[in-house]
């Protein structure tokens, strides 16, 4: 059994990588972020794996605590994405307001 958890530890690390590749690579905002909260999850996976291969019940805590901080990652970077789609919003809007401004006066 300990083995077979073993096994299942190592492929959520490899998903961990695959992870951090697409960290690396991804094009947009959404993806890096998909790729935290895989972070965050499979964190969670491998800490509970760990928790029953080690016989450790604080192992248990820990998971608990990693897997309240992933979802507050994620909550501040929803907010923060969303705050810069708002900026540059507001900023686009702005500019078509000149535009028009200057289309009147000419």
């Amino acid at each position: 059994m300990a083995d077979f958890l073993t096994i299942a530890a190592l492929v959520l690390l490899l998903s961990l990588l695959l992870g951090l590749i697409r960290v690396w690579r991804g094009p947009g905002a959404a993806d890096r972020m998909l790729a935290a909260q895989l972070f965050g999850t499979t964190g969670v996976g491998i800490v509970l794996l760990l928790a029953v291969i080690t016989d450790n019940s604080a192992l248990f805590d820990i998971a608990l605590v990693l897997s309240l901080l992933a979802a507050v990652a994620i909550l501040a970077f929803v907010r923060r994405l969303k705050l810069e789609q708002s900026a540059a919003d507001t900023s686009s809007l702005s500019a078509k307001t000149d535009t028009e401004a200057i289309e009147k006066e000419g």
